[in-house]
Formats: C-alpha cells, structure tokens, sequence
C-alpha cells in the first residue's frame, strides 16, 4: 500500500493554496487525487517569478501526487464526465466563492444525490454565510481581517506572516474535517458537506492571544520576536548574529541564569512576572553576556545546561540541515519537463508505509488516461450489471 488512504478517490475542484495544498496532503496520505482544472488551469501556473524552465515553482509547491484532467464545467458533456467522476469519488474538495456551485449545477444536494456516499469539503475566503459570506478571501487579507496581523511583527508596525500561513491552517483543517468524515461514514454508509473557512482556521489558532481578549479583555499587541507571557523567550543578539532562547518555565530558569552570568534568585529577576515586567533590563543584561562568545559556543552551552535555544536559519540552510532531511521533509520526484527536482516533503510518516511520489502535472496531462479509466468502469458495471 502506498499509504492508509490508498483506494480513497479525490475529485479536487480547488485551485490557489488552501484547497490544493489540502488534497496533496491527502495524496501523500495514499488518496487517488484527480486535479480538475478549468481551461487554463489552475492560476498558481501563472504565478512568478520565480519560475523553473517556464513552470511556476508556486504551484509546484502544492501540487504533488495528482493527475489533471481539463474540463470545461459550462460545458455539457465536460459537466457529464466530472458527474461520472463524482459517482466514483470518496471525497470532493472545492474553494469557489458561494454559489459558484449551484450556478454550475453542483449544489451540494445535487452532489450527493449522485453520489450518497461522497463527502464534499467546501472551503471559502469568511464562511460560506454570514453577513460576509460571499466574499473573496485570499490569504494576507485574511491575515489582516482575523487578527494575525495585529499581533505579528514589530511594534506598531502589522506584519504579515512571511507565509501563506490562513492557507495552510485552512488545509490542515480540510484534511482532519475530510478523515472524520470518512470515518464517521464507516458506521453511517452516507457521505455529508463539511465546511471550513480561512477565516475559521485562523481565529481557531489563536490560541493564548484569542483568551487574553476573551476571558481578561485585554487587545493583544505585537511585541516582534518577545512572547507576551514569558521572558527571556524570543530573539537574542550574540558576538556574530542572533538566536532564539525560549524560558518557558522556573525550571528552565534555574538552568539559564547561570549560563549568562545571572543568579537566578536576583529579585529584579525571580519569578516570571518579575522578568516580564523588567524585559527590557533582562535582555540587556542577557545580551551584555551573550556579546562575549559566538552563536555556536552560545547553543552548545545551552544544550548542554537543558536550555532550549536554537539558530534563525534561512531556508536554504533549513533545506540543506540534516535534520530536515532525515524527517523525510524533502522529496525527490521526476518531473517530466524539469527533470529530478526536490519538493518540500509531507509532515506526516507511518510505519509501515512509504509512499512513492509523483510530480505535480502538466494542465491536462491525464485527460486520457481518466476518461479510459472512467469507460472501463462503465463497461465493468454494465458487465456485472
């Protein structure tokens, strides 16, 4: 088997990130992806620079272990091959606007009419209703309207993460909203509409900072690199550079304090809310110390005391350290323009799995191959029939 979902058929109606990046992620889980694209394609093709012999490296970023077929779905008898797909499916994924669906005459009820055992994963921009349902929701306006923003980068200055990050949270949310799904349709035999929004998945992860609003009524503010709650956690000037130190708690205190020269029980310093209140004098004495010596000497000292520390890589460092590459966080696929090319690799391994992949295709690479695949299938139930 090439993974626990092998046998599971994904017909992906999404496009840009969020959606895509949902049903690779369902691929390397072992699923059959069957990329349908409008004619065109999917607009991340087009996205650059940089390119990479005439392909977007963007969509190649989220588009892994799928086949493409183009069909026109205002066209009829492109709409009777994805309905032909869709009475095969386990699952269908899409990310229009609201109503886009119903226009084309896919609305969910007429989907799982077809299909009574297909479980549809809709994604959209805010919600699929609301107030502000409709609207378009690409992910650094998201970043923006769900807070992120508010509370990223230095201070008085909104940042963005430097990643597609309401796309990706919104992906994770795709994929555990489609496994519970299925498995739900194990004891039920019916499939159902499950429904995520960039939206939900940010203000879902906002964790500690959605509480101090919540539950203390105070506005979390940006802070840059400093955490609200602790300290020293956060970034550090060193004799060559930077690094990251996160104090977590008294016990990782005591270990640290005396690594920079500090007595742990300085009553300027003693308890976490003593050091919160005093960040500035802390990192000042912190950084005082930290001057002496290069970023290497400093984490292997903190290594060896049990503090964790760690060094702010660029990602080609991050792509070349061993230990990226040990967790299986590359991949090596064939592409049939580009030749051998190395992917950022799935978050996930078994035991006991080990999935082969296959490159991101060209628009409409497997048209031929479906439609044979779909013809066998009819002939195959006519026979049995």
């Amino acid at each position: 088997m090439s993974g626990p979902l092998d046998g599971v058929l994904v017909v992906d109606l999404s496009r840009v990130v969020a959606g895509p990046h949902a049903t690779q992620t369902l691929g390397d889980l072992g699923a059959r992806v069957v990329k349908v694209e409008q004619p065109g394609g999917d607009e991340t093709r087009g996205w650059g620079p940089p390119f990479a012999g005439g392909v977007s490296t963007y969509y190649l970023s989220c588009n892994r272990n799928k086949e493409s077929i183009v069909l026109d779905l205002k066209d009829p008898a492109d709409l009777d091959v994805l309905l032909r797909l869709v009475r095969r499916a386990d699952v269908l994924v899409e990310n229009f606007r609201t109503g886009v669906m119903d226009r084309l005459g896919l609305g969910f009820e007429r989907l799982l009419e077809v299909n009574p055992r297909l479980v549809v994963m809709s994604v959209t921009g805010f919600g699929h209703d609301g107030p502000e349902g409709g609207r378009p929701g690409y992910d650094a306006i998201v970043q923006g309207e769900a807070g992120l923003m508010s509370v990223t980068g230095p201070p008085g200055l909104p940042s963005k993460v430097g990643m597609t990050v309401a796309d990706m949270l919104a992906a994770q949310n795709v994929v555990a909203g489609v496994l519970a799904a299925l498995y739900e349709r194990t004891k039920t035999g019916r499939g159902q509409v499950v429904r995520t929004s960039l939206l939900a998945s940010v203000v879902g992860a906002h964790g500690f900072q959605g509480t101090r609003w919540t539950v203390a009524r105070e506005v979390p503010e940006s802070l840059g690199n400093d955490h609200p709650s602790l300290a020293p956690y956060g970034t550090f000037r060193c004799a060559d550079g930077m690094l990251q130190i996160g104090v977590a708690n008294q016990s990782i205190w005591r270990r640290f304090a005396p690594v920079v020269g500090l007595e742990p029980d300085d009553p300027r310093f003693a308890e976490l809310p003593d050091r919160t209140r005093r960040r500035p004098e802390l990192t000042a004495e912190i950084e005082k110390a930290l001057a002496a010596e290069p970023r290497e000497v400093w984490l292997a000292r903190f290594a060896e005391a049990g503090v964790p520390a760690g060094s702010i890589r660029s990602l080609d460092e991050v792509y070349a350290w061993e230990q990226t590459r040990s967790q299986g966080l590359v991949v090596t696929v064939d592409h049939p323009e580009l030749g051998e090319i190395e992917l950022p690799g799935p978050a996930l391994r078994f035991d006991g799995h080990r999935r082969e992949h296959s490159p991101p295709p060209l628009l409409g690479e497997h048209d031929a191959s479906i439609r044979a695949w779909l013809d066998e299938q009819n002939t195959h139930d006519e026979t049995e029939g």
